[in-house]
């Protein structure tokens, strides 16, 4: 009796199933104080993507129709100093009245500093400690600085949950235009954050789910 012989294709085939189970089991398994690096230019596009959104500005105060009461920034560059966060962008800002068609009144438009350094709240990165400088003063100037370091002190807030999900849940390059399987980003704790000279290292936990 001749034995049976399993066709090449066949062999292939479970070949194929293994491997799709084993890869199954090992992309389910949680990774804990996982670190992940985000470049500074990754962060500019973050913060473009999150905060200037509009016409690629940050409306602190009004917004583009209000021509005489208004508070903007624009062109943010972001990089690190001495341990720190550094951060540089455009302020432009006006207080006065509309009087015949004109804005009477307090204004001006400058380039600004930003030293802080980053900590998580709430599960986002914020900012403590921060302190602002000018390349020239005056009475506007300084209200302005005061203003910028108590909102970027409150306010600021960048959601990492939102590109960690964009980032691990995307399927891998395939030659199937239908992805084998699906990847779901089930929990997510951001823990914490270090400066480094050309990124910032995010420490979180997370568990990844494949179905």
């Amino acid at each position: 009796m001749n034995a049976r012989r399993i066709p090449y294709n066949n062999t292939n085939r479970m070949t194929r199933i293994r491997a799709g189970v084993i890869l199954l089991l090992v992309s389910a398994i949680p990774a804990w104080s996982a670190e992940l690096e985000l470049r500074y230019a990754a962060i500019e596009r973050v913060i473009a993507d999150q905060l200037f959104s509009q016409d690629g500005r940050l409306y602190v105060r009004g917004s583009k129709t209000t021509q005489c009461k208004f508070a903007y920034l624009e062109s943010p560059r972001v990089g690190a100093a001495d341990g720190r966060l550094h951060a540089s962008a455009r302020f432009s800002g006006r207080t006065a009245l509309n009087m015949l068609g004109g804005c009477v009144g307090l204004g001006d438009s400058f380039d600004f500093t930003m030293i802080a350094s980053p900590i998580v709240k709430n599960g986002a990165l914020a900012l403590k400690e921060v302190a602002v400088s000018t390349p020239r003063d005056s009475f506007y100037i300084r209200r302005v600085r005061q203003a910028l370091v108590s909102s970027f002190s409150r306010d600021f807030k960048i959601e990492v949950r939102d590109q960690a999900r964009r980032l691990l849940e995307q399927p891998p390059a395939q030659a199937s235009p239908k992805p084998l399987y699906q990847r779901e980003l089930a929990s997510f704790d951001l823990r914490d954050v270090r400066v480094q000279p050309d990124a910032l290292v995010l420490v979180m936990d997370f568990r990844l789910v494949v179905k």
